[in-house]
C-alpha cells in the first residue's frame, strides 16, 4: 500500500468532518441563508472541484485571447500566495509579490486587460464595475473572467466552466482530505460547461464516448476536450529564442506547479530531461536558487539549458544571474465538437448576455 493511501485512510475521521461543514455550506446557499449575488455585467467563472493541476491559467489565458480584443475584459482572481491583502488592480508593474505569479503572468501577457486580485469575489466585481474617478482610470469592463471561482459561491457567474484533468478525472476522486476534490461530485451540476484537459492531442472516440459516460453530466450542460500545445522557449523577459532542443545535452525542467508530468514528457521528446520539482506556486528562496545551481552543475555534457514554466518565470525573475534560464510557453487547444464548438458557444453566450445587459440598463 502506497505512502498516499496510508496518509488518507489515517485521515478518514477528517473527512467526514471536511464533507459535513460542505453539505451545510452548500445548504444554507440552496436555502438562501447565505446569499449568492448575480453581478449585472457578464461573467465567466472558470474553476475546479480538486485543489489543483488542472490547467486554469492556460484556460483563462484561452478566454482572454478569444474575447480580450472584443470586450472591454477584466480579470479577477484571489491572487493565490501575494504578500498583499483586499482588492488590488494592477496598475502595469505586473508585481507577482502584490498579485501573485499567475494574475501577474496574465496582466503582463494582456496589458489590454484589467487584471485585479481580492479575497472576496464580489467585493472585487464591485470595485471593478466602480464609475472611473478620472478620465485616466480604467473604464467599467463589460465582461469579467473570475479566475479559480467554482467553490467562491458568493458570486454567481453568466457562465460556469468547470475543469477536470484527463489523468485526474473528478469521477475517480474523492473529498478532501482523503481525496483531492473540494467538494462533493455533485456540484459538478452546477456548471454550464465542463472542460476535460490536458488530453492527449490525439483522442480516441470510444474513450471519449468513455469519459462522457463516466462525468454523469445533465442535457443542459457541454462537455469539450481540451490539450496543451507548447510553443518556442522564451527568455525570463518573455522574447522568444531560438534553441534547438536535440542538440542540447541534457535540460533541467524546474516547475512549481501540482502536475508538472505532461511538461516533462514535451521536453524529453528531444533531449535528456533531469526534474527538479517544487512545490505548487512554490516562492523560490535563496536555498533552492543554490539547489538550482548545484543540480545544474551537476550535469553531464556542455551545452545544457535550465526550463521553466511561464508562471514560475514570475517568480524566477531577477533571481538566476548567470544562468541559461528559459521558458516554455503553452497554449490550450481543443478538439473539434461537431459544428458547434468552444469558441462559437462561448462567444454566442456573451454577446447574447452583453446585448441582454445593455438593455436592461436602457429600460433601467
Amino acid at each position: 500500500m502506497s505512502l498516499r493511501k496510508n496518509i488518507s485512510y489515517a485521515l478518514f475521521p477528517l473527512t467526514i468532518w471536511y464533507a459535513v461543514g460542505v453539505r451545510f455550506r452548500n445548504m444554507f446557499y440552496a436555502l438562501g441563508i447565505k446569499k449568492q449575488e448575480v453581478p449585472h455585467i457578464t461573467t465567466i467563472g472558470v474553476g475546479n472541484l480538486s485543489t489543483g493541476g488542472t490547467g486554469k491559467t492556460p484556460h483563462v489565458e484561452y478566454l482572454l485571447r478569444l474575447l480580450a480584443d472584443k470586450y472591454s475584459t477584466a480579470m479577477l482572481s484571489r491572487g493565490y500566495k501575494r504578500k498583499s491583502k483586499g482588492y488590488i488592480l494592477d496598475d502595469g508593474s505586473h508585481d507577482a509579490t502584490l498579485l501573485g505569479d499567475e494574475p501577474a503572468m496574465i496582466a503582463r501577457k494582456f496589458p489590454q486587460v484589467q487584471v485585479a486580485v481580492c479575497e472576496k469575489r464580489a467585493e472585487g466585481v464591485k470595485r471593478l464595475m466602480e464609475r472611473p474617478e478620472s478620465p485616466e482610470s480604467p473604464s467599467i469592463p463589460q465582461l469579467i473572467i473570475l479566475d479559480d471561482v467554482f467553490q467562491h459561491r458568493a458570486i454567481k457567474p453568466s457562465i460556469n466552466i468547470l475543469l477536470t484533468e484527463y489523468s485526474h478525472p473528478y469521477f475517480d476522486d474523492h473529498i478532501l482530505p482523503y481525496g483531492n476534490l473540494r467538494e462533493f461530485k455533485n456540484a459538478r451540476f452546477r456548471a454550464n460547461i465542463v472542460i476535460v484537459t490536458k488530453c492527449p492531442a490525439v483522442l480516441n472516440p470510444v474513450e471519449k464516448h468513455n469519459i462522457i459516460h463516466d462525468l454523469r453530466l445533465q442535457n443542459y450542460q457541454k462537455v469539450f476536450f481540451s490539450y496543451f500545445k507548447y510553443g518556442d522557449l522564451q527568455t525570463l523577459d518573455g522574447k522568444s529564442v531560438q534553441i534547438d532542443l536535440r542538440r542540447v545535452d541534457n535540460i533541467l525542467a524546474v516547475t512549481g506547479i501540482a502536475h508538472p508530468e505532461p511538461m516533462i514528457a514535451e521536453l524529453r521528446q528531444y533531449t535528456k530531461v533531469q526534474p527538479l520539482a517544487f512545490a505548487d506556486h512554490h516562492d523560490f528562496s535563496k536555498h533552492d536558487i543554490a539547489r538550482i545551481k548545484e543540480t545544474f552543475a551537476s550535469l553531464s555534457g556542455t551545452n545544457n539549458i535550465i526550463v521553466t514554466t511561464e508562471k514560475d518565470a514570475m517568480r524566477l525573475h531577477g533571481l538566476t544571474d548567470g544562468l541559461p534560464v528559459f521558458v516554455l510557453p503553452i497554449e490550450v487547444a481543443f478538439h473539434k465538437e461537431n459544428d458547434k464548438d468552444f469558441d462559437t458557444l462561448i462567444e454566442s453566450s456573451v454577446r447574447e448576455n452583453i446585448s441582454f445587459l445593455s438593455k436592461l440598463s436602457i429600460w433601467s
